[in-house]
């Protein structure tokens, strides 16, 4: 199964713009979760130059990205933005060819090298150390987060 990354870069009109589109987007999981193939959505403020913004999704197919540009609410709120809101939308996609899990237990210093399948990455990082059962930080969604994430196997 091919597994699809697609990156923006964006820049907004103005921080009033930025403030309205993140009512928007606080609304898109709701809908990404019901979607089929969504495998994952990060969005972050970059660090060093204020007005930059990245977002990265991951999708199981590139029917299954298609079928979300299709979907009426990502139709509205990319027309919205398209209306002055945004100023520059930098779009980039990829197609996975490869994952690796490197994990040192911070208990025990047992190395963990591996590959593993994005499809079921939720698992793999919910996995605890092998040797002495440590559990990792699995990241989860809180109502304020900007991250929306789910296992397609």
């Amino acid at each position: 199964m091919s597994v699809y990354l697609s990156m923006q870069r964006v820049r907004f009109s103005s921080p009033d713009a930025y403030q309205k589109f993140r009512t928007v987007f606080s609304d898109v999981r709701h809908h990404l979760m019901t979607k089929p193939g969504f495998i994952h959505l990060t969005w972050w403020d970059h660090p060093d130059e204020p007005g930059w913004y990245n977002e990265i999704s991951m999708w199981a197919s590139k029917e299954s990205i298609n079928d979300w540009h299709m979907d009426t609410y990502h139709k509205h709120a990319k027309e919205w933005a398209a209306n002055g809101a945004i100023m520059e939308d930098i779009i980039t996609n990829f197609e996975l060819v490869g994952t690796r899990l490197l994990r040192i237990c911070p208990t025990c210093g047992t190395l963990q090298d591996k590959p593993y399948e994005m499809e079921a990455e939720q698992k793999t990082l919910a996995e605890p150390c092998p040797k002495c059962g440590f559990n990792f930080p699995v990241a989860q969604e809180t109502p304020t987060s900007t991250a929306v994430f789910k296992d397609v196997i």
